[in-house]
């Protein structure tokens, strides 16, 4: 099998592989994402959960209802120094998102237009830009019960205000 990504946690307890790229680019600008990163948001990259392998020490799992829908997201990290690696989710248990920034190589995963999408928007800080001719959300992409939403898409930059 060839690995095309792989990736860990600070102290290199705790690894990763997964042999697939993703099946699209996530930019979360939720309150929960902003606490779990101490950042402005989150960029998660969407992977199957059967093309995803943790190798070394397991990691621990802490699970929350999620704000937005109301089911629980599974936050994987490391035992010993703490690092967020990846989220399992109830509202989509055949799926992994990874913290993009636990990838050896974080340029490996291509954020594009045509990938990617940012929700939360409704969550985001007042200052964030969001780029043009990227799928944008209030929240979710699609409602519980997985119906689309239908996007926002900017003709050029817009700043959240």
């Amino acid at each position: 099998m060839s690995i095309r990504h792989t990736g860990g946690c600070l102290c290199g307890d705790t690894r990763y592989e997964i042999d697939v790229d993703p099946l699209w680019v996530t930019i979360c600008h939720c309150t929960f994402c902003q606490r779990a990163t101490g950042a402005d948001g989150m960029v998660e990259p969407i992977f199957d959960l059967d093309a995803f392998h943790f190798s070394g020490v397991a990691p621990k799992i802490y699970s929350q209802p999620s704000a937005g829908s109301g089911k629980d997201v599974h936050v994987h990290f490391c035992a010993r120094c703490g690092t967020k690696l990846a989220l399992g989710f109830d509202r989509w248990p055949d799926k992994i998102g990874l913290y993009l920034g636990t990838l050896d190589d974080p340029n490996g995963v291509k954020v594009t237009a045509e990938n990617s999408k940012h929700i939360f928007v409704s969550e985001a800080r007042s200052d964030t830009i969001l780029p043009a001719g990227v799928k944008t959300y209030d929240r979710h992409a699609a409602e519980n019960d997985g119906t689309p939403i239908d996007p926002i898409i900017h003709d050029a930059p817009f700043v959240v205000r």
